[in-house]
């Protein structure tokens, strides 16, 4: 039975695709630890495996990232992040890469020693590491741990090739295709953080591990031995770095559990109202878009009169409580994976969580996407066939009912795509994942 160490940075989105893993791992015969920020133990004991308190990273989001208690910096930067995407794509993309240092890179020292007494003490056989928790990565590279790589969010994450770079899509939707100018701005922004992250991590292998092999290109370090997608293999997408196996679960979806009474109620009421029910949530972060929620739901509720709409506001709720009634559900949140059994259509940001999990259930999507991976994301549903990109900040309520009544129209599209996620899973990947880390040991 291997030992193996799950590590997770203290982001929901991130945490809990990572504890369905876990207890994938330990169904498939592993004796699993889950090690993330103490306020994500509840996840280990829902997959029955042990838990290792590990801070990885300052910044934090337990479900809704406003209700988060955040130190005054990591608020701040909330704040500057979210007004950067109501100036559009590339703004947000460039307030990101400022903000990368801090985020990903805070304290390699101190997870360094975390790491290494950890490692002293359980003596796994290898870990598993978010792609994303760059710190952590560098640390098992350089105390020589066996591991594998989780990719959270779009497989461009894992870096192609010399040409491409964390930060910049690899592709756009339709909607939000940048001018030459601007990409131009932020291809040289995320050069100028390859070269010096590439920098910090030489520098730090060299102090830390002199003996190890050079780290190399920072944003490009992974498993050699296995890379686990939490996405389906679209045959367009980047070719995978060569080396590791590449392992595309499809989805990382625990089975979707029962609505409760007061859900199944709310449901029925809105369904006796209309034919249609969509459900409205743009995820951890950006449900503080509430102008965005606001015109969404007010294009439902003003458009359409076959269409009611259940929106996951988080601290916003309040804010959008004049558009509560018998067409529309406003709550801070929702059980988003059990609602897709029962909804006609979602609106989301084009996270990856959200866009698997649609997949999953056979829905099809509006997608607005604001920052980070949900631009290449959203691309890639378009080329499916399975969603409908707009771009956020040019929505008017007068856009969102032909949008939905394209996305419903490509409901009948999705059984191919829906048919190979539903095919494999966490449970498909984490066989596999063990077959590959037993092949490297």
């Amino acid at each position: 039975m291997p030992r193996v160490v799950i590590v997770s940075p203290p982001f929901m989105s991130h945490a809990r695709p990572l504890s369905v893993l876990a207890a994938a791992l330990r169904e498939a015969g592993a004796d699993v630890h889950f090690a993330c920020a103490p306020a994500f133990a509840d996840l280990a004991r829902e997959a029955d495996v042990s838990f290792e308190p590990l801070a990885v990273t300052r910044n934090a989001n337990t479900g809704v990232a406003e209700a988060t208690r955040q130190d005054a910096e990591e608020a701040a930067r909330l704040g500057e992040f979210l007004d950067a995407t109501r100036e559009g794509a590339i703004a947000a993309l460039l307030t990101q890469a400022r903000h990368r240092r801090a985020d990903m890179l805070a304290d390699p020292e101190g997870v360094f020693e975390d790491l290494r007494a950890l490692h002293a003490r359980l003596r796994p056989d290898w870990y598993v590491v978010d792609q994303l928790s760059y710190p952590v990565t560098l640390a098992l590279h350089c105390l020589g741990a066996l591991y594998a790589t989780f990719c959270p969010g779009h497989p461009g994450y894992v870096l192609s090739g010399p040409d491409a770079y964390f930060g910049m899509p690899y592709d756009w939707p339709r909607a939000l295709r940048p001018d030459a100018g601007e990409e131009a701005q932020l291809l040289a922004a995320v050069r100028e953080n390859d070269e010096a992250f590439t920098r910090l991590f030489d520098e730090f292998a060299r102090r830390n591990s002199p003996a190890s092999p050079p780290p190399g290109r920072a944003f490009a370090l992974t498993s050699p031995h296995a890379v686990l997608y939490s996405y389906p293999e679209l045959p367009w997408l980047p070719k995978p770095p060569a080396g590791p196996q590449t392992l595309f679960a499809g989805h990382t979806v625990a089975p979707p559990p029962a609505l409760d009474q007061t859900w199944h109620g709310r449901l029925n009421r809105l369904r006796t109202r209309a034919d249609r029910v969509v459900l409205v949530a743009l995820g951890t972060f950006l449900s503080a878009r509430d102008d965005v929620l606001r015109t969404v739901v007010t294009g439902v509720l003003d458009g359409t009169r076959d269409t009611s709409v259940v929106v996951a506001a988080g601290e916003r709720a309040g804010r959008l409580a004049d558009l509560a009634g018998d067409r529309a559900v406003v709550v801070p949140s929702v059980p988003q994976q059990a609602l897709l059994e029962h909804v006609d259509a979602m609106v989301h940001h084009g996270g990856n969580n959200s866009f698997t999990e649609c997949l999953r259930a056979g829905v099809p999507a509006l997608l607005l996407p604001f920052s980070s991976d949900q631009f290449a994301v959203a691309r890639d549903a378009e080329r499916a066939g399975v969603g409908v990109v707009l771009d956020p900040n040019a929505l008017t309520p007068a856009d969102v009912p032909a949008a939905l009544d394209a996305v419903t129209a490509a409901r009948p599209g999705m059984t191919t795509l829906t048919r190979q996620v539903r095919g494999r899973g966490p449970r498909w990947g984490a066989e596999r994942l063990i077959a590959a880390m037993g092949q490297a040991r």
